[in-house]
């Protein structure tokens, strides 16, 4: 089922164009990576998605029916800026936000209480939010869009600020979230994590959407054709090869001609009687995708 669907999306301020006709889908239960540099026209597109903002043309759908205010109980967003009450305390600021998508007062307590627990942090609850660190504050913001369980959520930049540890955790809740089929809309520059959280992406640039698809079918797409092979013996010669490095005492990284396919190297290999301990197809990192895309903008 599509969850979200963006339909020739046109957004202009003034002589300023945000957005240029974008048009993708999101799939429920996926984590979608909404991707592009800074002043893409991301930050435009959620706030449309939140209906706080109108596009000059197109549609949106959510849920399979069109936009209204009426939906927004059912989905959270965490902002790149931080967003709590600095003055209040933080079980209050959380129980608040939970009472805003319609929990009771006694429930929303209840899961402030479980969520500061969740993200290590119980002994925060009665401190105000200017006590925080910066970690701290970016943990409990997290605990907040999330402990309402949102079918769908949208986290802009939700990594920004924590350590390791921490960036475990929120991957971790990012996993469970897919584990129950709910769906999450994740805006970050941070690459790497892409790769290992998102099922899904879509490329804006300059108001235009730039890539789409399964982070597999994006990366194969801006892949050169390369394979990285162990073998037990020495590596002959082969045809097909354009280079090969060697990384190791019995590791190579294969550069392969235009028109040959890895599966036809490995049999090349293998009919030199060379023992294969190892064959994989090189995928381009996202970083190296980001880029691609950028510097290859019309």
């Amino acid at each position: 089922m599509t969850v979200v669907s963006f339909f020739d999306i046109h957004k202009s301020y003034g002589e300023t164009i945000a957005l240029a006709g974008v048009t993708f889908d999101v799939r429920e239960g996926d984590v979608f990576g909404l991707l592009g540099p800074n002043g893409a026209g991301k930050t435009t597109l959620i706030r449309i998605l939140l209906d706080i903002i109108r596009p000059n043309s197109g549609q949106v759908s959510l849920f399979g029916e069109a936009l209204t205010k009426d939906h927004m109980d059912r989905v959270g967003y965490l902002p790149e800026e931080r967003g709590l009450y600095v003055k209040q305390k933080v079980s209050a600021v959380m129980t608040y936000f939970g009472t805003l998508k319609g929990l009771s007062r006694r429930e929303a307590k209840e899961r402030t209480a479980q969520w500061l627990e969740r993200i290590g942090l119980p002994e925060v609850a009665e401190w105000r939010v200017n006590r925080l660190s910066k970690g701290m504050s970016q943990k409990v913001q997290i605990a907040a869009t999330l402990f309402t369980e949102p079918r769908l959520c949208l986290l802009d930049e939700p990594f920004s600020g924590l350590d390791p540890v921490n960036v475990r955790l929120v991957k971790d809740l990012i996993a469970e979230r897919k584990r129950r089929g709910l769906t999450t809309i994740l805006s970050t520059h941070q690459m790497n994590l892409v790769e290992e959280v998102c099922d899904s992406v879509a490329f804006i640039d300059r108001g235009l959407l730039r890539e789409h698809g399964t982070v597999q079918e994006v990366r194969q797409r801006h892949s050169q054709p390369e394979v990285r092979v162990t073998v037990q013996s020495p590596l002959p010669e082969l045809r097909g090869v354009t280079s090969r490095i060697k990384e190791g005492e019995k590791t190579w990284r294969i550069s392969l001609a235009d028109g040959v396919a890895p599966s036809e190297l490995l049999k090349r290999i293998v009919a030199e009687d060379v023992a294969v301990e190892r064959f994989e197809t090189l995928l381009a990192p996202m970083e190296d995708v980001f880029l691609r895309i950028v510097k290859g903008r019309g």
